[in-house]
């Protein structure tokens, strides 16, 4: 049931006319308490679009009762014209719920550059309200989609209480946040400031660890709710499980829907002497796009993995580096390991491991192969 599977949550997901195809494209997701904490993660990109900037200023004092999202349009780049748009989106939302604007997070997606049609937003918000249901998390993660291919759900259970969430993006994926919209929930009693650092924690080893194309983008938003209907105040340890569990999850379905991909690519950098380095060199590995076209033609090219390696300031010792290719180490001391003809690579996800041999700490990137359908997407689509 998505963002609906925490208890105090209603969602609704319909058509407001903003997309040419005529799919649904304008989503509610209402938190009736009795709590209205709240918790924000945004993109770091230095150009933001106007709900992001709404959305921040929101959450500043970790209070959120609604958020809107519509897909079909980013309202990015529209000046104060567009300003205006997100505002009135809030206030419109807040009229239809029975809130204040300043407690409702606004999120768009969709073509940069260009105003909405707020006469067809605001009576879709109107239409989105009267629809509200405890059933509706999954009409409301099929509204945001942009070229995703399928929805993206997700839900995790702790004693008594749960945590569920959405996700959309399928392009423009990369650390910081990827181009996603994402929305959790949970029914646990947690004030903000605990929502706040375990959100912030989550993000920082699942979305800020897909890196599918190297392209940030302008709206990225990660939302966290806490509505305290189940009456159990968890353990910040359990509560932090349960929220990286469902990032997670979703971060692994972003890059599975990844435009044009054939290939799903988990880069494991073990042996590192910081965190910083693994993270440098995953993220090396996972933008090298030579690496990506032999994976995608099945071609287990360890040369490239360690080129993408030799480009980073990481610690390590050419001559001590080692790679596994789906569990064959074709690397051995920075020089051939064994052969390479054991590699299989006809199954959808390939792991790519390095060992670095310069310490204990490690790090995971998640990333896909490029493909000719990826250009075909990214050439038909305007953005």
């Amino acid at each position: 049931m998505s963002v609906t599977a925490a208890l105090g949550f209603l969602a609704s997901g319909i058509t407001a006319g903003l997309k040419e195809s005529g799919d649904p494209d304008l989503a509610l997701v209402v938190n009736r308490g009795p709590s209205r904490a709240g918790a924000g993660v945004f993109t770091s990109n230095r150009v933001q679009a106007a709900p992001v900037r709404w959305s921040r200023a929101v959450l500043a004092d970790g209070r959120v009762s609604a958020v809107v999202l519509n897909s079909g349009g980013a309202n990015a780049c529209t000046g104060p014209g567009g300003a205006d748009d997100a505002r009135v989106m809030a206030e419109c939302t807040a009229r239809a719920v029975d809130a204040t604007a300043e407690e409702v997070a606004v999120c768009s997606t969709g073509l940069i550059g260009i105003r909405l049609p707020m006469e067809r937003v605001t009576a879709g918000i109107s239409a989105a309200a009267e629809e509200l249901s405890a059933e509706g998390g999954e009409a409301a993660a099929v509204a945001i989609k942009t070229t995703d291919s399928v929805h993206k759900t997700a839900v995790a259970t702790g004693d008594g209480w749960t945590v569920g969430g959405m996700a959309k993006g399928a392009g423009m994926l990369a650390p910081g946040l990827a181009t996603m919209l994402v929305v959790l929930t949970t029914d646990a009693d947690a004030p903000a400031e605990l929502l706040d650092a375990v959100l912030r924690d989550a993000v920082r080893t699942t979305f800020d660890r897909v890196d599918s194309d190297g392209c940030m983008s302008t709206n990225d938003t990660v939302l966290l709710m806490a509505s305290g209907a189940s009456g159990v105040t968890p353990a910040a340890a359990d509560l932090a499980d349960a929220v990286r569990s469902v990032c997670e999850d979703l971060a692994r379905q972003l890059i599975g829907d990844a435009e044009g991909a054939s290939k799903e690519i988990e880069v494991a950098v073990l042996g590192a002497a910081s965190e910083t380095d693994a993270v440098e060199v995953g993220r090396s590995i996972a933008r090298n796009n030579l690496l990506k076209c032999a994976l995608h033609g099945e071609d287990p090219n360890w040369g490239r993995v360690l080129s993408a390696i030799g480009t980073t300031s990481a610690a390590f010792d050419p001559d001590r580096l080692d790679v596994a290719i789906n569990g064959v180490w074709v690397c051995r001391d920075g020089a051939e390991g064994e052969s390479r003809d054991k590699v299989d690579l006809s199954d959808r996800r390939i792991t790519v491991a390095v060992d670095l041999r310069s310490g204990s700490s490690s790090a995971v990137v998640w990333t896909n192969d490029l493909t000719a359908e990826y250009v075909h997407e990214n050439s038909a689509y305007s953005s």
